[in-house]
């Protein structure tokens, strides 16, 4: 793996180190072991682990699937998933995969995924660009760890989450396999069992999970929607 280590928020600390709560926050990076096994793994960033154990526990990750990773940047969640699938074509044996990594942040390249940086998932050019990367493919895993930029505000912060986790439950409803799964990271708040029950309106299974990476003071979780079971066709 490449050797290029940083944290997905690296643009959002320039501006938190001017205040006095960055030492606390330097410390905790310091002190926080998914920080150093990151270094050792060569993971950009340390929410590789959050993806390693969710996959781990759910095994949603499999060779010659065909997956996005929606919110990439700087790329943790698509090098698991390179591996995962045999996008790098590294076995033989085993069929190859294809990953399209998203982000509004521009991307150092990885091997075996096709990279859109200084891409709006929601906008419809995005949506289009990614359609002819698939040439007709269906989908059969999205991934996302899209999150807006943090006000402070809880309540604006999960309005604008869950925003965001509708445009990739739309996308996922329209371009997916029969079976295909979506995991999606959303924040606590008042319209998650809403965007729950709309999951379940497409998919078998809907459950939230909270992997060990994450921090336990963190408000992050993610839905694990399983099953797709298509579109009816009037």
């Amino acid at each position: 793996m490449e050797k290029i280590t940083f944290c997905k928020n690296w643009s959002f600390l320039k501006t938190f180190t001017r205040n006095h709560s960055s030492k606390e926050w330097l410390l905790r990076q310091k002190t926080d072991p998914y920080v150093e096994k990151a270094k050792i793994k060569s993971y950009r960033c340390r929410s590789a682990f959050k993806l390693l154990q969710m996959d781990d526990r759910f095994s949603i990750l499999k060779p010659g699937q065909c997956v996005i990773d929606i919110g990439a940047a700087p790329g943790s969640w698509s090098q698991v998933a390179a591996s995962k699938i045999n996008s790098t074509s590294t076995n033989s044996e085993i069929p190859t995969g294809l990953l399209i990594g998203i982000d509004l942040q521009q991307m150092y390249p990885i091997k075996g995924v096709t990279l859109l940086g200084n891409s709006d998932f929601t906008s419809p050019k995005t949506w289009q660009k990614i359609k002819e990367l698939l040439n007709g493919r269906p989908i059969d895993v999205v991934l996302s760890d899209m999150a807006p930029n943090a006000s402070g505000v809880k309540h604006l912060d999960h309005d604008l989450i869950i925003k965001l986790a509708y445009s990739v439950v739309k996308f996922a409803v329209l371009n997916s396999n029969v079976g295909a799964t979506c995991l999606i990271k959303i924040l606590d708040g008042n319209q998650n069992s809403e965007i729950e029950n709309t999951l379940l309106k497409f998919y078998s299974n809907v459950k939230f999970v909270k992997p060990e990476a994450s921090r336990s003071d963190s408000a992050e979780k993610y839905l694990l929607a399983r099953g797709f079971k298509g579109l009816k066709q009037s």
